[in-house]
């Protein structure tokens, strides 16, 4: 039944929201395409632009990983998957089927509902456990916003469920003092493998990991004072699946410490701390947190919707955190299932902390990316799980009488009516983010092109800087947009290229519109270099009576026969 839900929340409304550029990334490299056939500096028309979302029949896995390695920053797992899924669907109007790039990490994505009840019932030897903490999953709007985006967040975090279930069958071994089956151990080595092949921060989960380990070893001698049982049968196995997964890790360290050399794919997370600019990272880092449970519309442009969701979203956590934290409680208190608490709240505790030395000490705000905290999502998950199971039975002394009902928090809510309240704003929440009216997309080029169509009748030529092919994505968007509707409207594209001079992108709009016939409409679009002396010929119209758009601030210039 969760596995039902999770998966029609996840398909639905599933191509109604465009493609931005990390999305654009993943259709060009998995169909083995690469930016660089996009003319720079010229103007094109938007077929050219397009290009490299055409299916190529000649394409093989090789070019995609060769494309990938050598051009972008990730690792090709996902990616070959993708080309391999997306050869089963039919392009859509001569383009990758955008269905096709997004059902592949939707699917990956359900399928983590039934992995996060199996972790769930293996920790706590409760099939209840597993089911709350699937049921939670199914309807996750954190959950929903990975699994929706064409990108190889849904697959990493699989690995991280896959890969704490090894770690709790680990634990209970080290609890019993007995050695790990090997066929745990090599499991354990290749689901790290293949996570580090999906994505480079589950070496953070892989870290946290490393910090359980620890804990259960400085447990283990706290109670025994042998310093031999470290090198006991049991530890010698755990040692080896450490080496193992490093030994397939320093496969990717070549490649890695070459793409510090395209260090500008990441300058967005590299911000500065001037100001409030140091708090944000917190706040940042608790909106994840709880977006992950619940997140009504609080980031719709209707004032009248935002402060009645935000009333009802604060009003659900000072009631409901409370509880969850009860539950939690009660749970450290019992033998069987304390050790299990420690080990998935030290998981989370060691991400969070990671995260924050990252923020703090190496300038590199991994929290104003939400999409990486999938190293820890499955963890708080399962804890998730724990609590409500202790909400759906729980124990006499939890128990209060208020007016003569029984229940566990305030208001007069008994156990199972508050979990299935707690499930429901989940599902709402769900709702809310493949509606796109929480997790909204940050570029919205189908509103873009829409103003363009009611404010320019004549030619339209678009012109941006361009550093890398996160800006291509941009126009990219645009372009599908006219593609896709059909527009009898057909714009010029400029990609104006700079590295570290913006006068070298002025240049290239200089020469460009010096070659174009006018009359024709100039949007300069998240344009950042000097304007150029033939864009003072033409005629700036004011724009700040019109609308805003994610992700495209611009000028528009008219540019008039001479």
């Amino acid at each position: 039944m969760w596995l039902i839900i999770g998966i029609s929340l996840r398909l639905a409304n599933l191509t109604a929201k465009p493609p931005w550029t990390d999305e654009f990334s993943t259709l060009v490299f998995s169909l083995g395409n690469t930016f660089l056939s996009v003319p720079l500096d010229e103007a094109i028309a938007p077929d050219i632009l397009l290009s490299p979302l055409q299916l190529n029949a000649a394409a093989s896995v090789g070019d995609v990983i060769h494309n990938l390695v050598t051009q972008d920053t990730h690792p090709p797992l996902y990616f070959v998957l993708a080309y391999q899924w997306m050869k089963l669907f039919k392009s859509e109007g001569g383009l990758v089927s955008l269905f096709a790039a997004r059902s592949l990490p939707a699917l990956i994505g359900a399928a983590s509902i039934p992995c996060v009840y199996v972790l769930g019932k293996v920790a706590f030897r409760s099939p209840l456990v597993g089911h709350l903490a699937a049921a939670m999953m199914a309807v996750s709007p954190y959950a929903i916003f990975l699994a929706q985006e064409a990108r190889h967040y849904s697959l990493a975090a699989l690995w991280v469920t896959a890969s704490l279930t090894c770690l709790v069958i680990a634990t209970r071994h080290i609890q019993n003092r007995t050695p790990l089956p090997i066929w745990v151990g090599v499991s354990w080595v290749a689901i790290n493998a293949l996570g580090l092949a999906t994505h480079y921060f589950f070496s953070l989960t892989l870290c946290t990991e490393v910090v359980v380990l620890i804990f259960l070893a400085w447990l283990q001698l706290q109670t025994s004072r042998k310093f031999s049982l470290l090198f006991s049968p049991q530890w010698r196995r755990i040692y080896a699946v450490i080496i193992g997964t490093f030994v397939a890790g320093l496969i990717w360290l070549p490649i890695f410490l070459e793409n510090r050399n395209r260090s500008n794919l990441t300058e967005w997370i590299q911000g500065s701390r001037v100001g409030l600019d140091w708090f944000s990272p917190i706040f940042q880092a608790l909106g994840t947190l709880i977006a992950m449970i619940s997140l009504l519309p609080v980031e719709s442009s209707q004032v009248l919707v935002v402060i009645p969701s935000g009333l009802v979203m604060l009003i659900f956590f000072i009631w409901a955190v409370p509880i969850l934290l009860r539950g939690i409680k009660i749970q450290l208190q019992h033998a069987e299932s304390r050790i299990m608490i420690q080990v998935f709240m030290a998981v989370v505790s060691s991400a969070i902390a990671l995260f924050f030395i990252f923020t703090y000490f190496l300038g590199i705000d991994l929290t104003r990316g939400a999409r990486y905290n999938f190293v820890y999502f499955p963890a708080i998950v399962v804890l998730l799980g724990a609590s409500l199971a202790v909400c759906w039975h729980p124990p006499k002394e939890w128990k209060a009488r208020e007016n003569g009902i029984k229940s566990i928090g305030r208001w007069g809510i008994n156990g199972k009516k508050a979990v299935m309240l707690i499930w429901l704003m989940g599902f709402f929440s769900a709702v809310t983010v493949f509606c796109n009216l929480g997790y909204q997309k940050y570029y919205r080029p189908d509103l873009f092109v829409q103003l363009i169509q009611q404010i320019s009748p004549m030619p339209v030529l678009i012109a941006t800087t361009h550093k890398t092919y996160v800006h291509t994505g941009e126009m990219m968007g645009v372009a599908r947009e006219f593609k896709l509707t059909n527009s009898p409207q057909k714009p010029l594209f400029l990609l104006a290229h700079q590295d570290k001079d913006p006068n070298t992108s002025t240049i290239a709009l200089e020469n460009t519109l010096n070659k174009l016939p006018r009359p024709f409409d100039l949007w300069l679009v998240n344009f950042h270099a000097p304007v150029a002396e033939t864009v003072k010929t033409c005629v700036i119209s004011d724009t700040k009576s019109l609308s805003r758009v994610n992700g495209y601030e611009y000028k528009l210039y008219h540019c008039q026969q001479s």
